[in-house]
């Protein structure tokens, strides 16, 4: 006797797709699209793109975004700002024989309460001494710390990612020592404030929601002999 087949179901047209966007301060672009059955199978769904595919702007493709999908809204998934951080290749496009790269690790809270962690670096010309290195260093430090607790979590992303605190940074530094680049070249979201929801990325971070606003400097990398 011939056995009864079963009709296969095609699980994709169970699914549907949903359109994917940044926050309101990087004006709702679309950062991507996925699939899902179910809607609520979306929240915590990290995305990664370019600027250059949000703004359109190719020159930008070197600086990397990330996001967290936290709710959903017919069909479209809405975004929380993870961090951002630049391409390998770019970085290293940049880095020159005989100069000096002068990093700094940088843990600082904002006016509205956002935990975040900023990565500077300056290239410079030539190969800086140490006493200019230190002096760079900690007017790195002092500019951008300042420029965070001062600024919203949303307005300091907005500067960092269309370069204006790197200029800022140069300009305030250049006469130390002349430098070739200033780049942030990471940022990361430990903490929200209380009353918005914490990326699971933070939940193990150390810093607690309970402390004074933190403005710490981790040890930063000493001068790097850079290579081609």
């Amino acid at each position: 006797m011939a056995r009864k087949q079963q009709k296969k179901v095609d699980s994709w047209k169970e699914k549907k797709w949903y359109s994917i966007v940044a926050p309101e301060f990087l004006n709702r672009a679309v950062v991507g699209q996925t699939v899902a059955s179910d809607p609520a199978l979306l929240p915590d769904r990290i995305i990664e793109t370019t600027v250059g595919e949000i703004s359109g702007e190719m020159s930008k493709n070197n600086i990397k975004m990330r996001f967290r999908i936290v709710a959903v809204n017919g069909d479209v998934a809405e975004t929380a700002f993870l961090g951002h951080h630049l391409t390998n290749d770019y970085l290293r496009s940049i880095v020159k024989r005989q100069t000096s790269k002068i990093d700094a690790i940088l843990t600082v809270r904002t006016a509205d309460g956002y935990i975040v962690t900023i990565k500077p670096t300056c290239f410079t010309v030539k190969r800086a001494r140490t006493s200019q290195i230190k002096a760079i260093r900690s007017m790195m430090t002092r500019i951008v710390v300042r420029r965070a607790v001062k600024s919203n979590f949303e307005d300091l992303i907005q500067e960092i990612v269309t370069g204006k605190l790197s200029s800022m940074v140069y300009k305030q530094t250049k006469n130390i020592y002349p430098l070739r680049r200033v780049e942030i070249r990471k940022t990361e979201v430990v903490k929200t404030p209380a009353q918005r929801r914490v990326p699971k990325a933070a939940e193990n971070e150390t810093l607690a929601a309970e402390e004074p606003a933190p403005v710490e400097v981790e040890a930063p990398a000493i001068e790097e002999a850079a290579e081609e």
